[in-house]
């Protein structure tokens, strides 16, 4: 199923992690290669993506990063 352009999520893929439409690279994956200091059109080629979906899944990463509850502090 469809959860954001270019992403997907399947219960019998990557136990139901979020990941690029069509194939089995999760989105964790791409990011965390790109917040490694990999280039886009590095990640890109070392998983047989586009520089497309690279984008795809950095920008479902913001979403999710900007839509979290707030951290608050429990009162004591």
């Amino acid at each position: 199923m469809d959860i954001f352009p270019g992403i997907s999520m399947d219960p019998d893929v990557r136990f139901g992690k979020p990941c690029i439409a069509g194939t089995r690279i999760d989105v964790a994956t791409v990011v965390g290669a790109l917040a490694a200091g990999e280039a886009p059109e590095t990640v890109a080629a070392e998983f047989a993506l586009t520089t497309e979906q690279v984008r795809a899944a950095l920008a479902y990463a913001a979403h999710v990063a900007a839509h979290l509850p707030p951290a608050v502090r429990i009162a004591s």
